[in-house]
């Protein structure tokens, strides 16, 4: 289940905030992997509402390929490319690799970026 804490009234905190040129995979990899999944496109919707509001068929066409939740478009419609990081020394060596940067994508577009297949 997602718990997201409100700052002033309805608004999600900055962190569950689609970041500026985001894409929609990227957003939902960043999500999923703080918040975890609410069996729902509760995500998904989240960046729709503020990255690409005229998206009113991308819900369905998630669906269609098989997400039917956020986890579920990460692992069902989206695969994310393969990329190099450098090799980790010391105590970065015990840390996981994190996925770069989002490439971005131009403002409402909903597919994703290069890092997504």
């Amino acid at each position: 289940m997602v718990t997201l804490r409100l700052v002033s009234g309805d608004e999600p905190e900055p962190l569950a905030q689609p970041d500026p040129g985001e894409c929609v995979a990227c957003f939902l990899d960043r999500m999923v992997g703080t918040y975890g999944c609410s069996d729902r496109l509760t995500w998904t919707g989240l960046w729709r509402d503020r990255a690409a509001p005229r998206a009113s068929a991308l819900e369905r066409r998630l669906r269609s390929g098989g997400g039917y939740c956020d986890c579920e478009v990460l692992m069902n419609v989206f695969a994310r490319r393969t990329w190099r990081s450098a090799p980790a020394t010391g105590d970065d060596a015990k840390a996981e690799a994190k996925a770069p940067p989002c490439l971005g994508v131009r403002k409402g577009s909903t597919r994703p970026c290069d890092h997504w297949i």
